[in-house]
């Protein structure tokens, strides 16, 4: 089976979220992302470096790009 290539490109946080948990509902995907992120400090503080905050709706190509280096494609 051919899988879709990752485009990165913004990303609304529980979009990004349910594409690294499609078994979950977004709300419980969204937290799931935020838990990995609160517990990598690198990734945290990369994320902080490039314009990311906590509770922030959307991210940009970059921080799904910064996202994506840490954790690997969705």
């Amino acid at each position: 089976m051919m899988m879709d290539e990752f485009e990165v490109r913004s990303y609304g946080w529980q979009e990004l979220a349910v594409l690294y948990g499609p078994d979950l509902m977004p709300a419980s995907a969204g937290k799931r992302l935020s838990k990995w992120v609160g517990v990598n400090p690198e990734l945290k503080a990369e994320l902080q470096g490039n314009g990311w905050r906590k509770g922030k709706k959307m991210l940009t190509p970059l921080q799904v790009r910064t996202i994506v280096q840490y954790l690997g494609e969705p």
